[in-house]
C-alpha cells in the first residue's frame, strides 16, 4: 500500500478538524486496492463489524512469520479504516502484529474519541482478527 502508518499519524497530525481527518480517512480507503471478490467469503468476513468487512490474510514461508492483509468494506469510513489497520500491521512478523498497541494507534489519530461505539466495536473486531491471525501464524 502507498501509505505508510507513519505517513498517515504524519497527515493527521497536519489535519486541524475532525471533518478533515475524516474526509482524509475517506481518501485512505479510496485509494485501498481492490479486493478480489473471490477473497469476499464468509471465512474471511470480520464478524463484529456493522458494515460488511473482509480481510484476506497471507502468511509468508520465512522464519519469522510475516503477515500480509488485503482488506475492504462496503462502508466508506469503515474502506478508510481498513487501510489504517493494514497501513500499520501489514508485513510485520506475526509477533510484533499481536504486540502492537491498537489502543495507543487510535488514541493518537484521535479515532478512540470520534468514531461511534458501533464503529469503535467494528474496528476493535478488526484488530482482534488481525492478532488472531499472527497468532495462528505462529502456530502451524
Amino acid at each position: 500500500m502507498a501509505n505508510d502508518i507513519k505517513t498517515i499519524l504524519d497527515d493527521f497530525e497536519f489535519l486541524d478538524d475532525w471533518e478533515d481527518k475524516y474526509r482524509y480517512v475517506i481518501e485512505l480507503g479510496k485509494a485501498l486496492p481492490e479486493l478480489d471478490e473471490a477473497k469476499c467469503t464468509p471465512e474471511n468476513k470480520v464478524n463484529g463489524c456493522v458494515s460488511q468487512v473482509w480481510l484476506a490474510t497471507s502468511v509468508s514461508d520465512a522464519d519469522p512469520k510475516i503477515l500480509h492483509f488485503e482488506g475492504t468494506s462496503d462502508a466508506h469510513i469503515v474502506r478508510g479504516l481498513v487501510a489504517i489497520m493494514i497501513a500499520a500491521l501489514s508485513g510485520r512478523k506475526a509477533d510484533e502484529i499481536i504486540a502492537f498497541d491498537a489502543e495507543n494507534l487510535l488514541q493518537n489519530l484521535g479515532l478512540d474519541s470520534h468514531l461511534s461505539p458501533q464503529r469503535s466495536n467494528g474496528l476493535r473486531a478488526m484488530i482482534e482478527r488481525m492478532k488472531l491471525d499472527a497468532k495462528t501464524a505462529t502456530v502451524n
